[in-house]
């Protein structure tokens, strides 16, 4: 079963590459900042709570069949797609006949640029970077808050 961290972190990759989130309404979702410097920006927070949200109805990625709540039921599981190592949703038990959402890409997976990431709390891991500093070191911990 893919977990709620899991579906967020398969948008954002798939949001890097300009892959819009559709509702049955034709409604269209793109957030154009995807993080901050703490995770997630306040822009896709929104668009994962509307997403969430029952009364707006069923979301999916573009492309794709399955919808956003669907792959939270445990069913579903996000693994690396084959081709191009993307986040993909698949039937976690039998057999699947869903695609990447990366087939309708032409120009990718492209190794010429960076691979879409997950959010990185900068904050944290400068902390975790002066802490073995510090502690290489033999100092007593005095980093930056």
């Amino acid at each position: 079963m893919a977990n709620t961290n899991e579906v967020k972190q398969y948008l954002a990759c798939w949001f890097q590459l300009s892959k819009r989130v559709i509702n049955n309404n034709s409604q269209v979702l793109l957030p154009s900042q995807i993080f901050s410097d703490r995770g997630y920006s306040q822009e896709f927070e929104n668009c994962w709570n509307l997403i969430m949200s029952p009364e707006s109805g069923e979301w999916y990625l573009e492309t794709t069949e399955q919808t956003i709540s669907q792959l939270l039921q445990p069913s579903w599981k996000i693994v690396s797609c084959a081709r191009c190592s993307m986040p993909v949703a698949i039937v976690d038990a039998g057999v699947s006949s869903h695609i990447c959402p990366c087939h309708d890409l032409g120009n990718w997976p492209n190794n010429d640029l960076p691979e879409p990431r997950i959010p990185v709390n900068s904050q944290e891991k400068l902390q975790e970077i002066c802490s073995k500093v510090t502690k290489s070191q033999g100092l007593k911990e005095r980093c930056i808050d």
